[in-house]
Formats: structure tokens, C-alpha cells, sequence
């Protein structure tokens, strides 16, 4: 049974889900020890105060439990299924943690032990892959009103449940026998459920004050007419009534519906949130990550500048109005939609206290606003980009440029980003790369084979970054992948040799160079330290050595060179935490990083059972500190380990 008193403890105090928005300010509410949102709070910070692990004893961390997924049992009982990606990050309350799994099941954990405590099946699995990649799912959502405490998932099938929290039964007061069918409420067009299950959800869903914020995931590819609106909804926390839905893709007489000429928005789907989101719970806003519309690669179905897709959206979380937006890709063919939560920081800028919020994207830009106005804290251009000779493709002539922060990723292609290792390599990288079309960011996709960089895998990814609520300074991991795509006559792909047909934006190859080598120069990942309050870089480093040890690259001696996977953030006190992401190849180490946050240093290496996927978090039992993070990239076992000094 679970310890009562740790549920009482969790409840004391406060209102609401990551802030007590109802009895003190939001940024005291949260207790040191917890992990009480999927990023540690609704600032989506990924920042833990505590500092019992630091750099003089991180380096002997040690696993001290793991706790394996339920969904083995069902992929023992299914074998057919597939076990997807574990990609969750807990939520820690009172000593429990609380996570989703890949198949959308609900598990309740001792945080000391890593125990069980209760499992909740919704079933989902039993209609199948509720992604292309298969089962997927990042985490749930919690709220306490001092006396009961739930939590909430959107699940891949498009339910949104609520448990109890101390048994993990469905709440009865909530929706309909503890759910609500997300397909058939608020959206401005009913979504069916069919074989290609386009719709569901993979992120967790968002408490802010008393309402319940989810997004969904939509299917990139355009399999129907018309395809599911991306809409975003606000539930009441206690009764599931619906307060208010928002349309990312605006109807006739919205603001916005002129950017959709032709009729497109009534055909036109997409433009949803599926990454996760954050909110300021003082100030009652909630921000999305705008994903861009139906497909991603081609808009000659959608002529117009198409909002709200590809944008960062903050709307009032009482009544689900607009309060600012701004679109980061006009005509979004590229795949560019916002992969992640926006980070809150309050920031001192020339001695004034500004509440600033930071969007990093898939093309290693950050964007910086004042997050009550929506004011960019410095200029941001519209610049000229390449034209689509696509028929039938209108794209924009301009996209907005943030003249601070510097891109932490390289932009676009040039000749002299290619490989240098000798003159042979760089002749033959030259050669290789006349074969395909490349240019500046925001080149589009032609009937040539074009390069692609970074690509839609991102820069920044779903991972996200995290700041330092005291100093103002973001830490980004990113990739530096460029792919290649040509697009037919019609702007359908026409795929190469080699490439996956999963999704418009998977229909592609990983571009080679000479020799099995990569074709451009090093880091092909990173981590960058952006200083908000003036814009600046303050430092970047490789993220780990990557594959300098692979048959091709070992004779070059090259040193460190960065992983290609993606990798997520964890802060602490004094140290920055990250992996270096899934890997398939058996040269990869399998390590856990610590990094000092003001320079880069790293302090410690930790030896891993795999690779992180699932954002780490952080958190403390009697008087013992933990890092958690999920294991399970399209292989099983899928797995939480903990991570303690012994």
C-alpha cells in the first residue's frame, strides 16, 4: 500500500498543480525535493535546487534500482506489437513517482525503492501503434486541492483520463467514468477513428490554476480529406467540463483566417501541439509550440502564411483567448514546427526585472520575448530566402531571423562546412555534394535531391532545453543532421534508394560523404549556454566524443565530435546534466555527463545500463538525492533507473 501520510504531505499547503497559484506565488510552491511536472514545473525549467550531488561526488553515482515497464507483459502476451520508444520522464510527489509508458499505461512508484505501487492499463494498446514510430508517450500531469490528489494523461488512442491518485482508479466525477473521448469534444470538426489511427496524444498534458491544457499528435502525412484540426483544449481540473477550445487553424472571420487564402483552412489539418507545453500560472497564460500544418514538406494546398502554424501561441488559460503569438516559419515546408516547451526565466536586462520566455527550434534558433507582451527582447528581421520552383508551391519570401541570440547550430550549407580532414576528402566531399541542391536556411525542396540542415530530427528536438532560473542561462543539447529529399512534380516525395516511407518527413536519406565519413566537419552535436539576459553565447562544447572510435573516423584522431542523437538537459545547483542520446552502434559509450554550468567542464562520467531517452529528472527521499531517466529506444526492456551516490 502507499504511505498515507507521504499523499498528505504532497497535498499540504497549496492549490493547484505545479504552482499554488490560489495561496502563494508560484515560484515558492514548489518543494525542492519534488519533480512535480513533466519539466520539473509549468517554467519548464528542467531545474532541480537541490545540490547533495555535486561535482566533488557525482562521478561516484551509482544505479541503485531500476524498475521495468509493465508493457513487457503485454509485448510478451503480443510479441506482434513492437515495444516503441520510452520516452516518459516521472513526475515525483511525496516521495511517489508517477509515469506514463510507451503504450500509454499509468504506473505509481516508490521513489526510494523503485517499487511498484499500482499500474493502470487503459487498454490503449489494444488498437495498435498509436504513432508511426510505433507506442511513444513523454509522461502525465498532477493536481492536488490539498485533500485529493490526480493525475492525468492524454493517452495515444485520444483519451484523457484522470486517476486517483492513491489507488490509480479513474476518477467518477471526472468526464465520463474517469475519461473524455478527445476525438468527439470541442474540436471544430469531429475526428474518426480509423485504420490509420492519425490522431492521439504523446505528450503530457499541462495543470495551470484549475484548467487541464492538452495538445495532440497528428499524423504528418496527409492521408485524409479533411485532415484533423490541430485544436487546443482547456478541461475543468475536477469535472472535465470543457472551458474552451483554441483553432490553430483559424475559421472564417478569426484573426488570422486571411493568412489561409483558397479555402485551405477547411480542408487543411495539422497545426497542433504535440510537444509539451509551459505556463505562467501567475500570470494565467499557457504557451504552445505550434506544429506546422498538413504536409509538411509541400503547402501548394495551402497557399498563405498559414497561422497558426509553426508559432509560438500564449493564450489566457480562463478562456482559451489569444493573447500574442508569433509565427518563427511563415509557410512552413520544412518541417520546422516548435518541438518543444518554451522556457519561462525572469530576467535582469538593463536593471529592470523582465518576464521573458525563450523558444528554441528545430533550426538552432532561439527566439526571446516578454512573455506578458509578446515583445522581442531584441530585433527580430525579416530576411529574403530562396523561392520553391515546385509548380503549384507558393513560398514566402521572407522568414524572421532573431538578430540575438547567434544560431547554436550551423545554418544552411556551404562548401566550406565540408569535411577538411585532408585535401583528398575534402576534393571527393565536393564532388558529393555537387550532386545534390543546397543553400542557405530555408532553402526549399526541389525536384533535385536537397539538402536539408539542420533538418526536421531538429537541432532542438522534443528533448528541449533548460534554464537557470538564478543566472538566466539556457542550456540547449543539439544535432547538427542534415538529410536529403527531392519532391516530385506534385510535391509528393520521390524517394531515393534507401529511404523510409513512415511519414513526408521520414521519406528521406541521411546525407554520406566520402569514404563512409560524414560529408561536413564537426560537432555533429553540441550543447550550448545561451546568456538570455544579454543574448549571448557564453560557451559550446561537443556533446561527448560520438563516434571517434568507428572504424572510419579513429584514424582521423579528431577528438571530441559530438553525438548524432538527440540528448536532453538536466540542471542542477551547480551542474548541467546530459547524455549523449539512443545509439545502434556497438562503439557508443554509454555514459551520463556531468558538466560544470559556467564553463563546460565536465566534473563526471557516469557509466550507464543504455542510453538515455526519456528526459532525466531529479528529486530527494530522506534526505537522498536521485536522478531518474527512462531506457528503451525500439528494443526492450523498456526501463527507469536511478541514480544515487553509494
Amino acid at each position: 500500500m502507499i504511505d498515507r501520510r507521504a499523499f498528505l504531505l504532497a497535498g499540504l499547503g497549496f492549490a493547484g498543480g505545479c504552482a499554488g497559484w490560489r495561496t502563494r506565488p508560484a515560484a515558492a510552491a514548489r518543494r525542492a525535493e519534488e519533480w512535480p511536472c513533466y519539466a520539473a514545473d509549468n517554467a519548464a525549467s528542467k531545474y532541480s535546487p537541490l545540490d547533495a550531488i555535486h561535482a566533488g561526488n557525482a562521478g561516484r553515482l551509482r544505479v541503485v534500482w531500476e524498475w521495468e515497464s509493465p508493457d513487457a507483459a503485454i509485448l510478451d502476451a503480443h510479441p506482434q506489437l513492437g515495444p516503441g520508444e520510452f520516452q516518459a520522464t516521472p513526475i515525483m510527489i511525496g516521495g511517489v513517482l508517477y509515469t506514463s509508458t510507451a503504450m500509454s499505461q499509468v504506473a505509481a512508484i516508490d521513489a526510494a525503492s523503485g517499487r511498484t505501487l499500482w499500474v493502470y492499463d487503459p487498454g490503449t494498446w489494444r488498437r495498435g501503434p498509436t504513432t508511426i514510430k510505433g507506442f511513444q508517450h513523454r509522461g502525465v500531469a498532477w493536481w492536488s486541492d490539498g485533500e485529493t490528489s490526480r493525475i492525468y494523461i492524454g493517452t495515444g488512442d485520444a483519451r484523457l483520463i484522470a486517476l486517483d491518485a492513491r489507488s490509480g482508479r479513474p476518477v467518477p466525477g471526472f468526464g465520463r467514468n474517469g475519461e473524455i473521448d478527445l476525438r468527439s469534444v470541442g474540436l471544430s470538426r469531429p475526428v474518426e477513428r480509423d485504420p490509420a489511427d492519425l490522431y492521439g496524444c504523446t505528450s503530457a498534458p499541462l495543470v495551470c490554476r484549475d484548467t487541464l491544457v492538452i495538445g495532440g499528435y497528428i499524423h504528418d502525412r496527409a492521408l485524409k480529406d479533411p485532415m484533423p484540426p490541430g485544436d487546443v483544449r482547456g478541461f475543468d481540473v475536477r469535472t472535465g467540463a470543457l472551458k474552451w477550445s483554441f483553432r490553430t487553424i483559424p475559421l472564417p472571420g478569426e484573426h488570422g483566417a486571411d493568412t489561409w487564402p483558397d479555402g485551405a483552412a477547411a480542408r487543411i489539418g495539422n497545426g497542433n501541439i504535440w510537444a509539451p507545453m509551459s505556463a505562467d500560472d501567475e500570470l494565467g497564460i499557457v504557451y504552445l509550440p505550434g506544429s506546422c500544418a498538413t504536409d509538411n514538406l509541400y503547402g501548394g494546398l495551402r497557399p498563405g502564411d498559414n497561422l497558426f502554424s509553426s508559432s509560438l501561441i500564449a493564450l489566457d488559460v480562463e478562456t482559451g483567448a489569444r493573447r500574442w503569438h508569433f509565427q518563427t516559419v511563415h509557410h512552413d515546408v520544412w518541417d520546422y514546427d516548435l518541438p518543444c516547451a518554451p522556457n519561462l526565466v525572469d530576467l535582469d536586462i538593463g536593471g529592470a526585472r523582465v518576464k521573458a520566455v525563450a523558444q528554441v527550434t528545430k533550426q538552432g534558433l532561439c527566439f526571446v520575448f516578454d512573455r506578458v507582451s509578446g515583445t522581442p527582447l531584441w530585433p527580430i528581421e525579416e530576411r529574403a530566402v530562396p523561392q520553391s520552383t515546385i509548380p503549384g508551391e507558393r513560398s514566402a519570401p521572407t522568414q524572421p531571423f532573431p538578430t540575438r541570440p547567434a544560431p547554436f547550430e550551423a545554418n544552411g550549407v556551404t562548401p566550406e562546412m565540408l569535411i577538411d580532414f585532408s585535401p583528398e576528402l575534402r576534393a571527393e566531399a565536393r564532388q558529393i555534394l555537387e550532386t545534390y541542391r543546397y543553400g542557405p536556411l530555408y532553402t526549399p525542396l526541389d525536384r533535385r535531391p536537397t539538402i536539408v540542415r539542420p533538418s526536421w530530427l531538429g537541432a532542438a528536438n522534443w528533448q528541449g532545453a533548460a534554464v537557470d532560473p538564478d543566472s538566466g542561462v539556457l542550456y540547449v543539447p543539439s544535432q547538427s543532421a542534415a538529410t536529403a529529399l527531392a519532391l516530385d512534380e506534385h510535391g509528393a516525395p520521390a524517394l531515393p534508394d534507401g529511404a523510409r516511407d513512415t511519414e513526408i518527413a521520414g521519406a528521406s536519406v541521411v546525407v554520406r560523404g566520402p569514404r563512409g565519413l560524414p560529408l561536413f566537419k564537426p560537432p555533429y552535436g553540441r550543447i550550448s549556454a545561451i546568456d538570455l539576459r544579454r543574448g549571448e553565447l557564453l560557451w559550446t562544447r561537443p556533446n561527448g566524443p560520438g563516434a571517434t572510435d568507428s572504424p572510419a573516423l579513429a584514424p582521423y584522431r579528431l577528438g571530441w565530435i559530438g553525438s548524432q542523437q538527440r540528448a536532453a538537459p538536466l540542471l542542477t545547483r551547480s551542474l548541467l546534466f546530459v547524455g549523449e542520446g539512443p545509439h545502434d552502434r556497438r562503439y557508443a559509450q554509454k555514459v551520463l555527463r556531468a558538466y560544470d554550468k559556467r564553463s563546460g567542464e565536465v566534473k563526471a562520467e557516469i557509466a550507464l545500463p543504455g542510453h538515455t531517452l526519456g528526459a532525466p529528472m531529479s528529486y530527494a527521499v530522506g534526505g537522498r538525492q536521485f536522478i531518474v531517466y527512462a531506457m528503451g529506444f525500439r528494443q526492450r526492456p523498456h526501463k527507469l533507473v536511478a541514480l544515487a551516490e553509494v
